[in-house]
């Protein structure tokens, strides 16, 4: 089962010229990355759980049936990474300006999935963002757009 997992992953983050599917390879890199955000407070709550399914289902076009182990292996991949530069690749080289940004949006609205957003995950998006190149006023734009509205 491992291996199979794996195997998956080590196709998914190949360069997308070389797969069947290309958009699979950036719906991964953007899971990891959300895996990255729910996780950077050390509190996986189920609240963020919830709100990752629904971003891959509705926003990555990831169907229901592949969301469960699509997270599962986001989340392990996460886990082994030593750094996000592999994600952070496929997403430069095939994201414009714009999807960046609304990539930086979703991350904010996966730290604001359970209600508040600890510092430890503000910092992470900061740090991602910038590798994203996604200029601060930009990142201030998604900030804003994310918050919750009494």
């Amino acid at each position: 089962m491992i291996d199979a997992v794996t195997q998956f992953f080590q196709r998914a983050l190949a360069e997308p010229t070389h797969r069947d599917d290309p958009a699979l390879t950036l719906e991964l890199a953007c899971a990891a990355l959300l895996c990255e955000i729910m996780r950077a407070d050390f509190d996986s709550s189920d609240d963020e759980r919830a709100a990752l399914r629904e971003m891959l289902v509705s926003r990555l076009s990831v169907s229901a049936a592949e969301v469960d182990e699509l997270m599962a292996m986001a989340e392990e991949k996460v886990e082994e990474a030593i750094d996000h530069y592999q994600f952070v690749r496929l997403i430069n080289d095939h994201y414009d300006n714009a999807q960046r940004c609304e990539l930086v949006k979703l991350m904010w609205q996966m730290a604001w999935a359970d209600g508040e957003v600890d510092p430890q995950e503000e910092h992470r998006i900061r740090r991602l963002a910038g590798l994203l190149y996604v200029s601060h006023s930009d990142f201030i734009r998604t900030k804003l757009a994310a918050e919750p509205r009494d």
